[in-house]
């Protein structure tokens, strides 16, 4: 291994893919790691956020890899009206490349996939896609964005949103997400297959031959799964929804509250404060 850092120094790894893209993981590795993890953020969140809890986690012995979304960050991409992508670029170019760089890194460590809401759901997706062999999965705050896998009455509104999302997207080159209060500037492409999963519970990528569904289920990993109590983007009902597409994985989950995080617990908030998770995900690992 030619990099190495300690969990406060993150290394900053080339990741070329196949239609030209390229962009940075940004790794905190152990000395000697147990195991190593591909993390994929949140729709419209930078890989550098999860620092603190990639820190905490090579604390722990795990080496962390943060996955940075095309468009974001380190991307050599910027969505706009000449240049769309949906899943398809994720999942057919993206994760792959990342992947095999985190291999090439770490040859020998047992490796792990996870994510963040919609990093989460990709991580399944991309579990079933994959071949060799797969530790875990590690989920937070994530679950299918299926309407009716939340409660009413914001169950009943979610519907609207999946149409009007996917149509201001198409309508303004992207979605400008900061402006609407989700996500950031969002390909439009990735915006119609997200909302067409929250319509359907059907998970799909425009353009590419791969049934993701029954990928999914055959993924025999272990997954552990985190959720909070006060939020409503991923509610508990919705991690089910998605867990219940891994029916030959063995499912932990836990709901964690503000007393035991420390922060509120909602969507995002863990982020800065996320050794509660760290040990939730560790402990039902073991």
């Amino acid at each position: 291994m030619s990099n190495t850092a300690g969990p406060m120094e993150p290394v900053r790894l080339r990741v070329d893919c196949a239609d030209g893209h390229h962009f940075e993981l940004l790794a905190c590795l152990p000395a000697q790691p147990l195991a190593s993890l591909l993390w994929l953020p949140a729709l419209g969140v930078a890989a550098r956020h999860y620092l603190p809890f990639a820190q905490a986690l090579a604390a722990e012995g795990i080496a962390v890899f943060l996955h940075e979304w095309r468009g974001n960050g380190s991307s050599s991409l910027r969505p706009d009206m000449a240049h769309d992508w949906g899943y398809r670029a994720l999942l057919l170019h993206d994760l792959p490349a990342a992947e095999a760089v985190v291999h090439a890194t770490l040859p020998s460590t047992p490796f792990r996939l996870g994510g963040h809401s919609l990093g989460g759901q990709l991580a399944c997706c991309h579990a079933g896609m994959r071949n060799g062999a797969l530790d875990a999965i590690w989920l937070v705050a994530s679950g299918s964005p299926w309407w009716r896998s939340f409660p009413p009455p914001r169950g009943w509104l979610l519907p609207l949103a999946y149409r009007f999302l996917p149509w201001l997207a198409q309508r303004n080159g992207t979605l400008p997400g900061r402006r609407v209060g989700f996500g950031g500037t969002e390909a439009r492409g990735l915006i119609r297959d997200w909302a067409a999963v929250g319509l359907s519970n059907h998970y799909a990528a425009a353009g590419l031959d791969v049934d993701l569904e029954a990928g999914m289920r055959t993924v025999t990993a272990p997954a552990s799964a985190v959720v909070f109590d006060n939020d409503w983007l991923a509610p508990i009902s919705s991690m089910r929804a998605l867990l219940e597409k891994l029916p030959t994985s063995n499912h932990s989950l836990q709901l964690l509250s503000a007393r035991q995080l420390g922060v509120r617990a909602d969507h995002f908030h863990w982020m800065k404060s996320p050794r509660s998770v760290v040990s939730a995900l560790i402990h039902h690992n073991d």
